[in-house]
């Protein structure tokens, strides 16, 4: 059974390209704070050792699932299109 991570901050790489915006995501976790590279959150997704969700303060939380873009996987939400928006709108985490 995987873990259930809330992310609630990203590391963004300058990137003017949305899909290509994100370099690594965190949260809390069992009372410790956490981060990891993108491709680690892709890794532990793909998986299945962990789930990822955004959790916004004034609605339902949304899965994070993994994108692709050129070949490219990335980091977005369920209720994103091609853009990952809703990490991108996160707080720094760095």
């Amino acid at each position: 059974m995987s873990e259930t991570h809330i992310i609630d901050g990203v590391i963004k790489t300058g990137s003017s390209a949305a899909h290509d915006g994100i370099a690594s995501v965190g949260g809390e976790h069992a009372g410790r704070r956490w981060r990891d590279t993108q491709q680690q959150a892709i890794d532990n997704i793909k998986s299945r050792r962990v789930s990822c969700y955004v959790a916004p303060p004034n609605g339902p939380r949304v899965a994070v699932i993994i994108g692709e873009r050129n070949g490219r996987e990335y980091l977005k939400t369920a209720n994103d299109g091609e853009q990952p928006n809703n990490l991108l709108s996160l707080r720094s985490c760095g």
